[in-house]
């Protein structure tokens, strides 16, 4: 019986150290993601979500585009979700204002969608902070047929 109690006990922790391991190496992961956000050269919120970001643990290219709806329309950005900058992260689009947590969340769930965005530019939300009262918005994931859902609420 004590033997049966001991191969137990074993295989409780060593699951329980498989497991630890797995969350510690997508923490670590999602973290370590280069972040590549397009954004327009005189917008000074896009910067500002950028630095939230990188103050999440991501590591991140700012690329500066008088283009913008030239680089929306590549990546598949749905109009109607449109923001002020669009990033790619993961193989998936990051559009607007979108909490690094979301982020997070979509690079460890790998949904299969094309990406998430924060349609245009809620107050409150990273990047548009200040003295006024936040939003409350949605962070909507979008497929490549176009489809949309809810996939956070702020």
């Amino acid at each position: 019986m004590s033997t049966l109690k001991t191969r137990t006990g074993r295989s409780l922790a060593i699951l329980a150290a498989s497991a630890a391991a797995a969350l510690i190496a997508v923490s670590a992961h999602a973290a370590g993601e280069e972040v590549v956000v397009y954004k327009d050269p005189d917008c000074g919120c896009c910067g500002a979500w950028a630095e939230h970001m990188r103050a999440a643990g991501f590591r991140v290219k700012e690329i500066a585009s008088s283009e913008m709806a030239v680089v929306k329309r590549s990546a598949g950005v749905p109009k109607a979700l449109g923001s002020c900058h669009t990033a790619h992260v993961g193989g998936y689009v990051v559009e607007g204002h979108v909490p690094a947590a979301d982020v997070k969340r979509l690079l460890a769930e790998k949904p299969k969608v094309a990406g998430i965005a924060a349609p245009g530019m809620p107050m409150g939300s990273p990047g548009m902070e200040g003295p006024y009262p936040a939003d409350h918005y949605n962070v909507v994931s979008f497929g490549v047929n176009g489809k949309t859902q809810i996939f956070a609420k702020h």
